[in-house]
C-alpha cells in the first residue's frame, strides 16, 4: 500500500499506509533503522461489546491541515455508529508522534467507548531479543533493545496513563500477538514479554448520547529509558493538544515564504501541490542531508529491498528545487552530505545510507572477467550542476569556497578523465534507471552540464586554466553528441550507444523520457530541430492513451508493468517524473499564453492524480490512476515543485519581459 500520510521532523518518521495503519517508523534517520518494517500498528474501537480495526469497513478520509504536516482524518463506522476526527504529527523539536482522536457518537444514546492501540514493533528491522513491557513510573508501555527505545502512552481529559495493557509474543508458535486480546474490548494485563514481542494499549472513552469526546495518544523516541522518561514527562507538561498546535503553527511558517513572484496565482488544486511537495520532501530529508528517495517498505515484497537511500542523482535534483523554492538550509546540508561520501577519485557510488555508509547495490565491479566501474557518472555531475544553481541563487561564497578543490575540482577532473579519448564521448556507465552499461544521452547531457558548472566556478575562484579545459571538453562532447548519439534515419537521438570498438558504437533507439535531458540541461536548445524531433517521438510513443494519460517512462517498461499486450496504447505505467519532464518542455518552448497554458494542463494533471493528501507515487495504474511502486517518491515531488516554479518564471517573463527574474534555475 502507499504510504499516504507521513508526518516527521527529520530525524523520526512516521508513515501510514491507506487504511490509517502505521507501516514505517524511522529513528534516529529518516530512511534509517526501521522499526517497524511493514507490520502494521494496528488502531482499533471498541464500542457496546462490538469492535474494528482501522480498515476497509471503515469510510476513511486522509489529508493534511493546509500548509503543514499535521494530519486531518476522519473515518466513519457504520456499525459501530461512531465518527472519528484524528490529528497525526511528530513534534517538530522533540522526538515525539502524537496523536488526537476525537470521538462522536451517531446513535443518539451513551456508549461506552475503548481506543486499543496496537504495537508491532520489530526494532533495528528484526523481531529478535525485543522487549515490551508495561512501566508502572510513567504508567505507560515500553518498547526496547539495545540503544532505542519507544515509551507508548495516553491520556483524556481526566485522567492519564494507559489504562487497559497487554504485552505478548507473536509470529512464533501460532501466536497472532495482542491485538487479538483487545477484541473483545477487554486484555491480559500481562506486563512484560521478550523476545518476538508485541503489545497493546487501551484508553476508556464514555461518551454521551450525541456527544463528543477526545483522547490523546503518543510515542516517545529515545536511546535510553532516561530519555523518553523525559520526553513524556515534557508532553504532559506541555500537553499533547499544544504541541500538535506548535507544531502545525511551525510547519505553516516553514511554507509561509515567498516561492516566487505570482505564485499565490496558481490554480488552487496546483498551489495546495506545491506547498506540500515541498513540505513532503522535507520530512524525507535527514537531518544530516542526505534526501532520501523514497521511505515505503511496501516495495520490499517486489524487490526485496527499499528506496530508503540517498542515490546523489535523486537528492540533487531535489536538492534543485529546494534551491528554486529558496530553502538554502536544506541543499547546504545536502551539499556537505555529498562532499562528505565523494570517493577520492571524484565520484559517488550507487547509492548511500543516511549516515553516509555505502548502500546495497547490484551494480558489479567485475564483469565479463575485468574489472569495471560500478557507478552511474550522471549522479556527480548533477551534484556539480546543482551546487552551481544554489550559487546562482543565494551567491553564497563562503559557503562554496571549501566545496572548489574537494567536490567541485574533483568531480569535474574524473569528468574530464573518464572518457573516450578518440569520440571525447563519457566511458559507460549503467544509465539513470540502473538497467544497462553504455554511453546514455542523459548522462552524456548532464556530464556537459557538470563540467559547465565547473567551469563557471573555476571563473569565479580565478583558476581560469581549468575553466578552458572544463568548458573544451564539455563543448566537444556536444559535438560529439550529434555525431555518434543521433540518429540520422530516424531524425532524433537515441537513448543509449553501446560501444562496439575504439570509436564505434551500436545505438539502442528506445524512445525514453530521460532524452529530455539533452534540452533540460542545456546542451541544445529547445527549439533546435534535433530535439524537437526527439520531444515529438517522446510525447507520440509514450503518451498513456487510456483515459488515465501520463507518460510512460520508456517504451515497454516492464517495472512493475501493469499492460503487456497493448504496447501502442500502454508503453508502460505513467511516471510522474516522466509527465513532468514534458510539461517542463512545452513550458520551456511557450512564446505565448496560449503555449504556456499547455504546460500548465499538465501541472493539472500530476495534480488530479496525486493522492488527497498531497502524495505522489512513483508510477500510477494507466487504468484506474491508483499509486505504484513506492508512495511517495521524493523525485516526483521535486519535479513537480521544479516544473511548477519553471512555469512562474515563464510566465513573468512572458508577460513582463522587462524583468530580470528572480530565481536563476534550471
Amino acid at each position: 500500500m502507499p504510504r499516504d500520510i507521513p508526518v516527521g521532523n527529520t530525524s523520526f518518521l512516521i508513515a501510514f499506509d491507506r487504511a490509517y495503519t502505521i507501516r514505517d517508523i524511522y529513528f534516529p534517520r529518516v530512511g534509517g533503522e526501521n522499526h517497524a518494517v511493514g507490520h502494521p500498528f494496528r488502531f482499533g474501537v471498541w464500542a457496546d461489546g462490538e469492535f474494528a480495526w482501522m480498515g476497509d469497513e471503515w469510510r476513511i478520509e486522509m489529508t493534511y491541515a493546509e500548509d503543514s504536516l499535521v494530519t486531518n482524518v476522519r473515518a466513519v463506522n457504520d456499525r459501530l455508529r461512531l465518527e472519528l476526527s484524528c490529528r497525526d504529527a511528530v513534534d517538530f523539536h522533540l522526538n515525539v508522534y502524537l496523536k488526537s482522536v476525537r470521538v462522536k457518537d451517531l446513535s443518539g444514546r451513551p456508549r461506552d467507548v475503548r481506543l486499543f492501540f496496537h504495537h508491532d514493533f520489530h526494532i533495528n528491522g528484526s523481531e529478535m531479543s525485543d522487549t515490551a513491557q508495561y512501566d508502572p513510573r510513567t504508567r505507560a508501555l515500553i518498547h526496547y533493545k539495545g540503544k532505542r527505545y519507544f515509551l507508548i502512552n495516553c491520556c483524556t481529559a481526566d485522567k492519564c496513563g494507559v489504562e487497559h495493557f497487554a504485552c505478548g509474543r507473536k509470529e512464533m508458535q501460532g501466536l497472532d500477538g495482542t491485538w487479538k486480546d483487545a477484541e473483545d474490548g477487554a486484555l491480559s494485563g500481562n506486563p512484560i514479554s521478550h523476545g518476538s514481542v508485541d503489545s497493546t494499549a487501551g484508553i476508556s472513552l464514555p461518551l454521551a448520547a450525541g456527544g463528543e469526546t477526545e483522547a490523546h495518544y503518543w510515542m516517545c523516541a529515545g536511546e535510553t529509558y532516561q530519555e523518553v522518561e523525559a520526553l513524556n514527562a515534557a508532553v504532559q507538561e506541555k500537553t499533547p493538544a499544544r504541541l500538535l498546535k506548535r507544531t502545525e503553527n511551525y510547519w505553516k511558517a516553514w511554507i509561509g515564504k515567498e516561492l516566487c513572484p505570482g505564485y499565490e496565482d496558481l490554480p488552487p488544486k496546483i498551489l495546495r501541490l506545491l506547498k506540500q511537495s515541498l513540505l513532503i520532501a522535507r520530512i524525507q530529508t535527514d537531518r544530516d542531508g542526505a534526501i532520501i528517495a523514497a521511505n515505503d517498505t511496501d516495495v520490499f515484497s517486489f524487490a526485496k529491498d527499499t528506496y530508503s537511500f540517498m542515490w546523489p542523482r535523486d537528492g540533487a535534483l531535489m536538492a534543485a528545487a529546494f534551491v528554486k523554492a529558496g530553502y538554502s538550509e536544506v541543499s547546504r546540508c545536502f551539499f556537505h552530505f555529498c562532499l562528505r561520501v565523494l570517493e577520492p577519485e571524484g565520484y559517488f557510488l550507487h547509492k548511500y545510507c543516511p549516515d553516509g555508509s555505502v548502500g546495497s547495490s547490484w551494480l558489479p565491479w567485475w564483469k565479463h572477467g575485468r574489472f569495471e566501474l560500478p557507478i552511474q557518472e550522471d549522479e556527480a555531475a548533477l551534484v556539480v550542476w546543482a551546487l552551481r544553481l544554489h550559487f546562482r541563487r543565494f551567491h553564497d561564497v563562503e559557503f562554496i569556497k571549501p566545496f572548489f578543490r574537494d567536490l567541485i575540482v574533483r568531480i569535474a577532473e574524473f569528468l574530464v578523465e573518464f572518457r573516450n579519448n578518440g569520440t571525447g564521448l563519457p566511458l559507460a556507465s549503467y544509465d539513470l534507471w540502473e538497467e544497462s552499461r553504455g554511453v546514455h544521452t542523459f548522462t552524456v547531457s548532464t556530464v556537459i552540464a557538470g563540467l559547465r558548472a565547473a567551469a563557471e566556478f573555476a571563473e569565479d575562484f580565478g583558476e581560469s586554466d581549468l575553466a578552458s579545459k572544463y568548458r573544451a571538453v564539455a563543448d566537444g562532447m556536444a559535438t560529439a553528441m550529434r555525431v555518434h548519439l543521433f540518429d540520422p534515419k530516424l531524425g532524433r537521438f537515441a537513448k543509449t550507444a553501446f560501444p562496439e570498438g575504439e570509436e564505434s558504437y551500436r545505438l539502442d533507439t528506445t524512445v525514453d523520457a530521460s532524452l529530455s535531458a539533452v534540452w533540460y540541461f542545456g546542451v541544445f536548445a529547445p527549439d533546435d530541430p534535433a530535439v524537437v524531433s526527439t520531444m515529438e517521438a517522446v510525447r507520440n510513443r509514450l503518451w498513456v492513451r487510456t483515459t488515465v494519460g501520463g507518460l510512460a517512462r520508456y517504451e515497454n517498461d516492464g517495472y512493475q508493468q501493469v499492460e503487456h499486450g497493448k504496447p501502442d496504447q500502454v508503453p508502460g505505467n505513467p511516471w510522474f517524473i516522466s509527465t513532468l519532464w514534458w510539461a517542463e518542455y512545452l513550458i520551456a518552448r511557450a512564446t505565448d499564453s496560449a503555449g504556456l497554458n499547455e504546460g500548465l494542463d499538465v501541472l493539472r494533471w500530476v495534480a488530479d492524480h496525486a493522492l488527497p493528501s498531497g502524495v505522489l507515487a512513483e508510477q500510477i495504474n494507466p487504468y484506474d490512476g491508483t499509486p505504484l511502486s513506492v508512495s511517495p517518491l521524493t523525485w516526483s515531488h521535486g519535479a513537480f515543485v521544479t516544473a511548477t516554479l519553471d512555469y512562474l518564471e515563464k510566465k513573468v517573463a512572458l508577460e513582463h519581459p522587462d524583468r530580470p527574474t528572480r530565481l536563476p534555475g534550471a
